[in-house]
Formats: structure tokens, C-alpha cells, sequence
């Protein structure tokens, strides 16, 4: 059971509180400073985005932070609170957090999941050490484990728990693996590029998922992407990341709107940009076309279309 939020002031505590943190990496060709002097914080309810192309420091930032990077060769510095729990102190710390007041929603869920494991065993282990049922009660961890593929939109729940994850489509197991990060009930989800694999249909349905769910629960989420389009519909607020520091940040609007820094541009000039559409058949067709010059990611289906297909991606991802 995680400690009451303390109030400070006017707001309660964060959930997550970063300092100055550092993370230098020990390789062949020396020590490689990867992430460089961050600070952000995130409360309950709230989206934080950490955004920058590969390489830029994000992933290792949230690493750092679930203390996943190898101890030999990974040196943190800097300030971490957890719910109020100082895990840069004191490394032992992390276990009273990690798999209870946080958890992380992994990048591929092809990997994240053992391939030679039902859905279901899997499921069951994170229920059995979350504490969330006895263990001994197998009913009780079954009966558990489908509630939690209810609460991502998987259907028939009880025939997916007796399935193996190659047997499922890559969105249904992003919804596997965020139904596993919730079995320990958290309070604040890390969720490193859980789009990037899935196309655009899917990850506006798990997008959905995410938000929904943290309405329902006054979750928090660290977000991890490289992609501008999913921090804009998801984020309170932003932070650029370039060469492992934050280059910008602000709240989303402020961001997206009107970006301070070269790189923030680049960025969102990157985001790929709807196009008109043109209605006049093609001479060899009869086809309509999209817009001279314009490419297959620039042209958009009708709205009522994409509404639908978001609300059924739980069934079809």
C-alpha cells in the first residue's frame, strides 16, 4: 500500500519529482554523459511527454528512472522522488515502488512477452506478485485477469487468456501488456513508445485506452515518443529532448503553437500534414486522386469513418 500524498502548499506532491538527473554511461570509448541535468515533475492525472528523435536520451531518461539500466554500467546522479521515495539514494528503494506505485508499459510487445507462455500465465504471475489475489485462490487470479482484459476492450477475454502472444494481433497485445502494468493497481505509468509499433488505426485505439484510463483512475503518465502527432493528442505538457538535455518545454499548445527552438520545428515539420483532396478521376482509372505531389500519408478517410474504426480497433487491432 503506497503512502497518502503529502500537500505542499496549494498542490499535493507529485508523483513523480526529477532533479537534476544524470545518467553517464561506461563503454569502450569512454564515459558518455546520455543523459544531461533533467527536471520535470508529474501529479496525479497528468501527461508528461518526453519528445526527441532516436538517440536523444528519452528511453534512457525513463530507464534511468525504473533503475533498468545495468548498474555496472550505467552511473545515476540527480534526484528521483517516487511517490515520495528517493530511489537515486538509495538503489533498494526502487522495490518498494516499481511494480506497485509504478509500472511500465514496454515499447514491442512481440518481446516484451515470453512467446512460449499462454497470455494467461503470464497475466496470472503479474497478478500473483502484485498481491492483487491470493495465489493459492486460482479462481480469484482468473476471475482478476479477466477484469483486466475487460478494462483494455479485450474481447471474449476468457478464450484470449489461453492463447500464446503469436496468435494475437500487435494491438491486442499492447492492450496485454497495459493490462499487465495494471494489475498492481499504479498510480503512475512509464509507457516508452507504446505506439510506435502499431499502424496509425491501432494507436489511435490505444491512445483512447490510455486516456480513458486515466480518467477513470487519476493515473499519471510518463510518456516516451518520437512522434509529435501522439504527444499533441495526448500530453499536458511537453519536453523536448536533443543530445540527452531538454531543449524546450512548456505545455502542449505553447509547444505545438508556437515552438521556441529550431529543433521543436523540425520536429513538427516532420508530423505528416492532411492534404486536399481531389475529386477529379484519374484519365486511367476513374479513381479520384489526392493532391498533386501529395503522398498516401497526407490523404485522410472521412471523419465518421475514423471515429468508427477507433471505437472497433479493440476488436480488430
Amino acid at each position: 500500500m503506497t503512502a497518502q500524498p503529502q500537500t505542499t502548499g496549494h498542490r499535493e506532491q507529485p508523483l513523480l519529482e526529477v532533479r537534476d538527473f544524470q545518467v553517464e554511461l561506461i563503454t569502450d570509448a569512454g564515459i558518455i554523459r546520455a543523459v544531461d541535468s533533467v527536471s520535470f515533475s508529474i501529479h496525479r492525472g497528468e501527461t508528461v511527454t518526453i519528445i526527441g528523435e532516436s538517440g536523444s536520451g528519452k528511453s534512457t531518461t525513463a530507464m534511468g528512472i525504473l533503475r533498468l539500466l545495468p548498474e555496472d554500467l550505467a552511473v545515476l546522479s540527480g534526484t528521483v522522488l517516487i511517490d515520495g521515495v528517493d530511489v537515486t539514494a538509495d538503489p533498494k528503494a526502487i522495490d518498494k515502488v516499481r511494480g506497485k506505485t509504478l509500472a511500465l508499459i514496454p515499447q514491442d510487445p512481440m518481446t516484451a512477452l515470453s512467446p512460449v507462455h499462454s497470455i494467461g500465465r503470464q497475466l496470472f504471475e503479474a497478478i500473483r506478485i502484485a498481491g492483487a489475489a491470493s495465489a493459492k485462490d486460482k479462481d480469484a487470479v482468473q476471475a482478476r485477469a479477466i477484469r483486466l482484459l475487460e478494462q483494455v476492450h479485450i474481447p471474449t477475454p476468457e478464450k484470449q487468456l489461453k492463447k500464446y502472444p503469436h496468435q494475437l494481433s500487435g494491438g491486442m497485445l499492447q492492450r496485454v501488456l497495459i493490462a499487465i502494468a495494471l494489475a498492481s493497481e499504479p498510480q503512475l505509468l512509464v509507457a516508452d513508445e507504446p505506439t510506435s509499433a502499431l499502424d496509425v488505426t491501432v494507436q489511435g485505439g490505444i491512445l483512447d485506452l490510455l486516456l480513458e484510463l486515466q480518467e477513470q483512475r487519476g493515473i499519471g503518465i510518463l510518456m516516451i515518443t518520437h512522434d509529435l502527432g501522439v504527444a499533441r493528442l495526448i500530453s499536458d505538457r511537453i519536453h523536448v529532448m536533443k543530445d540527452g538535455r531538454f531543449v524546450e518545454s512548456g505545455d502542449v499548445q505553447q509547444i505545438v503553437d508556437h515552438p521556441a527552438t529550431e529543433y521543436t520545428r523540425a520536429l513538427l515539420a516532420a508530423v505528416p500534414v492532411l492534404g486536399p483532396w481531389d475529386e477529379t478521376p484519374t484519365a486511367s482509372t476513374g479513381e479520384s486522386r489526392g493532391a498533386p505531389g501529395a503522398h498516401a500519408s497526407e490523404i485522410t478517410t472521412d471523419p465518421a469513418t475514423d471515429s468508427a474504426l477507433t471505437q472497433t480497433g479493440a476488436s480488430h487491432d
